[in-house]
């Protein structure tokens, strides 16, 4: 069975005390990754803080470390994929895809300007705006994404001079570890630790003295403890949280052209991602024709183990979120919603589930107030635009949303009202390090991604020079 090592202070970190990870596509468990101890947390926090004392202190450096970082991941991705298929559960393509992200995001960060700003210059003073390092963040990270995520902490906080623990969910800890394993060949010890283990950990970490930033991708509930325990310190946080993003289909578009992107804005990466398409809005007049789209091409999807040929989609990558979405459905079709497709698990080994759509759903149906993360897409009826940008918009969450038509402009209007951080026209979940990410109300605080998640990871100083 195979062993992975934590990464602290630029060395091979063991631990005695180990827990088993679970490939989702038997469920059985194939590994074992370390749990961290006290004192290992404590040896990684204090790695990270000496380390930033020079890695803050040569910004090329620092670039030309990303940069060959990115170049690491991108040479090692055939390695990494199966593990990253083995405890996510995603197809080794998508795997593939997500290691080519990761090194992508890494590369475009090493690139960024980091700004200094000169706000004023006149014969009295000379005025400079210049961003600092925060220190030493702590970067915690889910389990859909676990190595591109990373990526969108790792990039900037290690570009802006700032060192990095990083811990991974503890139901996909290996890839992580394994990343952890391959940077120690071209970052300087101490500036990235990887850690692993079970609860209490991630509490540990928002809790610990050394860290001045926390950011945290996961859940709402877990999110409200994260900046609870960050406001004692007053640590900096950054909490990427969940969605429940609507879709709004207008009256001008065509099922049949839209619903293939629909379904795979939707049910990508098993429809395990917090900017996925949630829940769809459609005039009742296209209703049916929807449905049917929707439902023929989830018919037509092959699920099964990611390491299999022409699978698109794999399991759900662990057995509570089964059970979860399980329940959602179960909630639905007894009150009166029925499944055009799917409706239900695979029989056999591992946490497969059938792609389902459901029609004959209304807002307070739990499938379309709560975020499913999962495989399945519930489609409501609307009357208006005025009502489904009201439903649409009448939740905590507000991290992404949609608009489909075919009057270009007019669903731009549309989109212009919907209260979240992204609302895209004609297209989902369509990301880019370049691009800012982020969420209303509760579904995150701060922003990830381009210059403004640069800036996230730093504190503005003014260096007034007085002339006279």
């Amino acid at each position: 069975m195979t062993r992975y090592t934590m990464t602290i202070d630029g060395r091979s970190a063991p631990a005695a005390p180990t827990f088993g990870v679970i490939n989702p596509a038997t469920g059985e468990v194939f590994a074992q990754a370390p749990d961290c101890s006290e004192e290992q947390l404590d040896a990684a926090f204090a790695a990270a803080e000496r380390a930033q004392r020079e890695w803050r202190k040569d910004e090329e450096a620092r670039r030309k470390a990303l940069h060959a970082a990115g170049d690491l991941l991108f040479s090692r991705a055939q390695e990494l994929a199966p593990v990253l298929t083995a405890e996510q559960g995603k197809p080794i393509q998508d795997a593939l895809f997500e290691i080519a992200g990761t090194g992508m995001w890494l590369k475009h960060f090493a690139d960024l300007p980091v700004p200094r700003e000169v706000i004023r210059d006149d014969d009295a003073a000379r005025v400079e705006v210049v961003r600092r390092p925060m220190g030493v963040v702590a970067a915690i990270t889910p389990w859909n994404f676990p190595l591109v995520l990373a990526s969108w902490k790792l990039a900037p906080a290690l570009l802006a001079g700032n060192t990095v623990v990083l811990k991974p969910s503890p139901y996909t800890p290996l890839t992580t570890l394994a990343v952890g394993e391959l940077l120690r060949e071209v970052l300087p010890p101490g500036v990235l630790n990887v850690v692993t283990g079970l609860d209490p950990l991630g509490a540990a970490m928002t809790a610990h003295s050394v860290p001045r930033k926390i950011s945290f991708t996961g859940s709402i509930a877990t999110g409200k403890k994260v900046a609870a325990a960050a406001a004692a310190d007053l640590k900096r946080v950054t909490l990427e949280l969940g969605g429940n993003d609507p879709a709004i289909v207008l009256d001008d578009a065509d099922p049949a052209a839209i619903a293939p992107k629909l379904f795979s804005r939707a049910f990508q990466n098993n429809g395990q991602l917090c900017s996925a398409i949630k829940r769809v809005y459609v005039p009742e007049h296209l209703h049916d024709d929807l449905v049917e789209a929707l439902a023929a091409t989830a018919r037509a999807a092959k699920v099964g183990d990611g390491t299999q040929e022409g699978v698109q989609l794999g399991p759900i990558n662990n057995r509570p979120q089964l059970e979860r979405v399980r329940g959602l459905v179960a909630d639905a079709l007894a009150r009166g919603g029925r499944a055009a497709a799917g409706g239900g698990p695979i029989e056999g080994p591992g946490y497969f589930y059938r792609p389902t759509v459901l029609a004959d759903v209304e807002d307070g149906f739990r499938i379309v107030d709560e975020e499913q993360f999962g495989p399945v897409l519930p489609v409501v009826r609307y009357r208006s635009v005025d009502e489904a940008v009201e439903r649409a918009n009448g939740t905590h969450f507000g991290l992404c949303g949609s608009v489909w038509g075919a009057d270009v402009d007019r669903a731009t209007e549309v989109a212009g009202r919907l209260e979240c951080g992204t609302a895209w026209i004609n297209t989902h979940a369509d990301l880019h390090p370049g691009q800012p990410f982020g969420g209303f109300k509760w579904s995150g605080v701060g922003t990830e991604n381009g210059p403004w998640g640069l800036e996230s990871f730093t504190e503005l100083q003014v260096l007034h020079r007085a002339k006279s």
